[in-house]
């Protein structure tokens, strides 16, 4: 679930939070790293949650109605299509969500009208009524309508995303990637399969270490890293220089000096995205200019050894 990327994105909001904090150790930080990842983990679950208790919040809606004593035929013969959606009924017996959810105590009990307000913006979509009116019943129609939930509905709920930054400080920007992680699952659903897997918190185990290692490495080689970056931006002084693209440029020294297998192009190529989303419109340039000086230097100075595949990928560059 988590990619490299996202990793390095993690690990550059705890280093911010690091420097910015007086006398944090990089113990201290690491523990924050590992809550931040295991806290996104949670949001996944979290927001697929909210889906079942969207359907349940319409199923007490339909039984208020049948117990009013003055119940009208509508009352009592409700549309039920959406309550008994198959892709819902069938998340709902997920086993891995259920554990998940149980383990972690996640509830959105405490938020009644977050799902209050979500039913009543559902119910006036076009595509809810095109659904609740449709003789179709097949188990890919549910599943459509889902997607058109967390695509059209929950990720443009502005209420939402303000209830989940209160919630915890670790979802603030997550959210969008959460959704997509969670469309991505839901498309990879099959019918007829009990339990159709979730996605894991890492692909690779290696995924953690790597993260770790470079944040601690990344604080560990603060002053050496300072000098260099100094040197390159020989009419720039440090303080002109952005902290977020500061750091930025600290993380690609660390990760291509301490990971002897992956490639410099690799390393420059994620930290100029990365500064595209966080850094101003002309930060990538700048970065890419000053990486691109310390990059040649450290080769010229045999302190970039690479294995492996890196080590094919800086033959071919040299060549």
């Amino acid at each position: 679930m988590f990619s490299r990327r996202l990793l390095r994105i993690k690990v550059l909001q705890i280093l911010y939070a690091h420097f910015k904090a007086d006398g944090k150790t990089y113990i201290q930080s690491e523990k924050d790293l590992s809550l931040s990842i295991q806290k996104s983990y949670e949001l996944y679950h979290y927001l697929m949650l909210l889906l079942l208790d969207l359907r349940d919040y319409a199923e007490s809606k339909i039984e208020i109605a049948r117990n009013k004593k003055l119940a009208d035929t509508r009352d009592l013969n409700p549309a039920t299509k959406f309550i008994d959606n198959k892709f819902i009924l069938q998340l709902e017996q997920n086993d891995n969500l259920k554990k998940f959810v149980n383990k972690k105590k996640l509830s959105w009990n405490p938020y009644p009208q977050i799902v209050k307000n979500l039913f009543n913006w559902l119910i006036k979509t076009d595509f809810y009524k095109e659904y609740m009116i449709s003789q179709s019943e097949t188990y890919n129609e549910d599943k459509k309508l889902v997607i058109k939930i967390y695509t059209n509905l929950m990720m443009n709920y502005e209420d939402l995303y303000a209830n989940l930054e209160e919630q915890s400080i670790y979802w603030v920007d997550d959210v969008d990637f959460i959704f997509r992680m969670i469309i991505k699952t839901f498309r990879k659903f099959r019918e007829n399969v009990d339990n159709n897997d979730l996605m894991p918190m890492f692909n690779d185990p290696a995924d953690i270490e790597f993260a770790t290692t470079l944040m601690r490495k990344t604080i560990i080689r603060n002053p050496e890293n300072k000098v260099m970056i100094k040197e390159s931006a020989k009419n720039w002084e440090l303080e002109r220089i952005a902290f977020t693209d500061y750091l930025i440029m600290q993380m690609a020294i660390t990760e291509v000096i301490e990971f002897g297998t992956i490639p410099v192009k690799v390393t420059m190529n994620e930290f100029i995205e990365i500064s595209k989303i966080f850094s101003t419109r002309n930060s990538s340039q700048f970065i890419n200019g000053i990486l691109d000086n310390i990059f040649k230097k450290l080769k010229s100075e045999k302190k970039i050894k690479k294995l492996g595949r890196g080590l094919i990928g800086e033959q071919k560059e040299e060549e």
